[in-house]
């Protein structure tokens, strides 16, 4: 795995998010389903909104303990994906590059956070 500038993770925990958006357009209607294209939409947003608050910490202690938020939040997302997949409301074939994605995200940041914290 290629090393990445911040600006560059900046621009692709964006561009996971934005990805999101499209999705949950396409989630039929309905009272389950509701609830998690809410859910689906709320922790890519937040991995993206996280990330963006780590790279303005005040030390890399405050920087390790946010990216772990990200890296909670991008986890969190595989769950909901996993779920999506498995009721069938999306189909697995649709969502195999952004579960790609957020297992790239979740090595990315479990990988900074720990250089961080050995640093500090």
């Amino acid at each position: 795995m290629k090393t990445m500038t911040p600006g560059e993770l900046k621009t692709r925990t964006k561009s996971f998010a934005l990805r999101f958006i499209k999705l949950v357009a396409v989630i039929p209607h309905g009272r389950a389903n509701d609830i998690i294209a809410r859910q689906i939409l709320r922790s890519p947003t937040s991995v993206g909104a996280n990330y963006r608050s780590a790279r303005r910490a005040q030390s890399r202690a405050d920087f390790a303990a946010k990216m772990a938020i990200v890296a909670e939040e991008a986890d969190e997302t595989l769950y909901w994906l996993e779920l999506l997949g498995e009721s069938g409301l999306v189909k697995a074939e649709r969502l195999k590059d952004l579960i790609k994605e957020a297992d790239e995200l979740v090595a990315i940041v479990t990988a900074s956070r720990k250089t961080a914290k050995r640093v500090s």
